[in-house]
């Protein structure tokens, strides 16, 4: 190494706190989370972190780590929609039958399974029991979990593997993956074969982009508390009284959870990526004993890493649908006359009916507004398409701020998640520089960073229909104009094709359908109090602050 890339080195050293959380600024000193930690931080060293884009890839690699389990070793899982059935590869088997085999094995498996809504409005009640009889009469134990504020639900997406006699094999998938159907997806994206009804544009299968992380090292055990915290709360599963089927009696009645065996000790450094594990848990009553007052780490962390970016926040969304969260972007790019914002969405609302679709429509109607008025030529919001022209549903919730700070996770860009369902993500930054220019594309001295560059280029290429290697995708002072161009050459294709090939890429500018003024007043009531409601406390909500 020359004198000029130690000076480079030296100087592209960053302050992991300046774009993670301290203690402290988590909110929430009732969790262990963070107990215990020499020098007093809120996050893990020595991971290596994998990004798995799309379910089918996400499916084929739990598989293959479940299957290789045998007796002593630990399974835990929380989900928001759990279709048993649901293959994880084509020739299967089902994800219930993977489980189950496991219990059969000796393997110690847990789950928590949210009881959801009513199946008569569209969610997943049945499938969720179904998913958790099955398990447990193998021999594990999956509860259905309603401890959640009213109306809410727990949407955390999360499977962590312990191996007891051998830490450094374990291994956490933590994302927006649910173990259910219509997520078998892959980057052709013609759809999972078991699918799920959505809004008739996107089809009978409707294809499906998501995102997952595969997490090894210390980080596991933050996510394993997470799991153990909500497991051992003696508060009741139910909130309603008395379940009225006999399933739900069983699933969920009012007893204390089977304990778990005791807690493992941290899993081994094993590589170089800083990994801050970040929740979001309601204030409700009866209270969380870890997290008394909630958690809204999620939101703090958001709002910590958008206040430091400086060239690029790369989103994708299923809704960005929240005033409060637009007017943080829109603040940024205020400040930062320099900052783009690019945002990946679905095209039409999962649900667009008469009733359903015009409160999620006018959110983020508002929201667009909100950061293009403070950004205008600087603010691209696109959905996709497959290349026979159907929609693309974008459930992802990734976030890449400045080829530096990168996370994953179960949270949208909505109040709903910041603060009144359970969600989980995490934040990963490489201690690793990427030695391709720009070097410091913030210019704050934070250089750019490995898993950053490497995820957001693996999800530009896949949405502009580029090589993860074009040079073009790293040019972050001209990224907007390299989307807008793809956006506009597809939009000219389709409208006048000529005989020409398709272009590959799969990008089209979003454009909401507007709200008739007739319904927008109570589309709004209906956007604040069913579609996204605020679980704050009250203090909070009074300061407008998370």
């Amino acid at each position: 190494m020359d004198a000029a890339e130690e000076s480079v080195i030296r100087y592209f050293r960053m302050r992991l706190d300046d774009w993670f959380l301290l203690p402290e600024e988590r909110g929430n000193p009732a969790t262990e989370i963070d107990s215990g930690r020499p020098g007093g931080v809120a996050w893990t060293e020595g991971n290596h972190v994998e990004f798995l884009v799309e379910g089918a890839t996400y499916f084929a690699r739990l598989a293959a780590v479940i299957s290789s389990l045998g007796p002593d070793e630990e399974v835990r899982f929380t989900d928001w929609r759990g279709d048993g059935d649901e293959c994880v590869a084509d020739d299967g088997p089902a994800i219930a039958t993977l489980m189950a085999d496991l219990c059969r094995r000796g393997t110690d498996v847990r789950g928590l399974l949210w009881r959801s809504h009513s199946d008569r409005l569209a969610f997943s009640a049945k499938d969720n029991r179904r998913f958790a009889v099955e398990v447990t009469e193998a021999g594990g134990e999956v509860l259905l979990d309603e401890r959640v504020r009213r109306g809410g639900s727990h949407h955390q997406k999360l499977v962590v593997i312990r191996h007891p006699a051998s830490p450094e094999r374990d291994v956490a998938f933590v994302g927006g993956i649910d173990l259910s159907h219509g997520r078998g997806d892959d980057s052709r994206h013609q759809g999972d074969r078991q699918a799920i009804k959505l809004d008739r544009r996107y089809g009978p299968h409707p294809p499906w982009h998501d995102a997952q992380l595969e997490v090894h090292g210390p980080a596991v055990a933050d996510l394993d508390i997470t799991f153990r915290e909500r497991w051992e709360d003696p508060t009741p599963l139910n909130h309603a009284g008395r379940p009225r089927s006999w399933i739900s009696r069983v699933m969920s009645q009012d007893r204390l959870a089977r304990p778990l065996p005791a807690r493992l000790a941290d899993p081994p450094a094993l590589g170089d990526h800083a990994v801050q594990v970040l929740r979001t848990y309601p204030s409700r009553r009866p209270k969380y004993p870890f997290a008394p007052e909630g958690e809204r780490s999620i939101a703090r962390a958001f709002s910590k890493a958008i206040d430091r970016a400086r060239t690029l926040i790369y989103l994708e969304d299923q809704y960005f649908w929240s005033a409060e969260i637009a007017e943080l972007l829109a603040n940024a790019l205020r400040r930062n006359r320099g900052l783009q914002l690019i945002g990946v969405v679905p095209r039409y609302p999962d649900k667009d009916g008469r009733l359903s679709g015009p409160p999620s429509r006018l959110a983020q109607a508002r929201a667009m507004a909100t950061v293009q008025a403070a950004g205008g030529s600087r603010v691209g919001i696109y959905d996709l398409e497959n290349e026979v022209g159907t929609p693309v549903y974008v459930h992802a919730k990734v976030c890449v701020i400045d080829d530096v700070w990168a996370t994953v996770g179960s949270d949208n860009l909505n109040r709903r998640s910041w603060t009144h369902d359970s969600e989980l993500s995490c934040s990963v930054i490489d201690s690793d520089l990427d030695d391709r220019a720009p070097l410091d594309p913030g210019g704050l001295g934070d250089g750019s960073r490995r898993f950053a560059r490497a995820l957001r280029l693996s999800l530009w290429a896949e949405h502009l229909g580029r090589s993860p290697e074009d040079p073009e995708l790293l040019n972050l002072a001209n990224c907007l104009a390299l989307w807008e161009d793809t956006a506009r050459e597809l939009a000219s294709w389709k409208t006048h094709p000529g005989g020409r090939a398709r272009p590959p890429s799969r990008v089209r500018s979003h454009e909401v359908a507007a709200v008739p003024p007739g319904s927008r007043r109570w589309a709004e009531v209906a956007y604040r109090l069913i579609f996204d409601p605020d679980g704050r406390p009250y203090r909070l909500r009074r300061r407008h602050t998370f």
